[in-house]
């Protein structure tokens, strides 16, 4: 087995474990008991878009992957801090 087969089917097979677990988030998201639980899936489900920007990022060869993975890591970590003070507070700006 050659290194470009080896790394192929590595990333097949993370591109396969990103996707079933934005599969279970989702899921997660739409019946999720409190609003917590949701914002939590929330939460992951960002953290998985950006791990499948990299992982397409890296089979693909491509540095614009990568840079979508960054935008998508920051509006992920605004939007949660965001949604965290929302239900802690019921307001986003004070």
């Amino acid at each position: 087995m050659t290194t470009a087969t080896l790394l192929s089917a590595a990333s097949f097979f993370a591109l396969a474990c990103v996707v079933l677990a934005m599969l279970l988030c989702t899921l997660r998201l739409m019946i999720g008991p409190a609003a917590q639980d949701r914002v939590l899936a929330l939460d992951t489900l960002w953290m998985c878009a950006m791990l499948l920007a990299l992982v397409l990022g890296i089979r693909q060869g491509s540095q614009i992957y990568f840079e979508a993975a960054l935008i998508i890591a920051l509006l992920g970590f605004v939007s949660t801090i965001a949604l965290a003070k929302f239900l802690m507070r019921g307001e986003v700006i004070e």
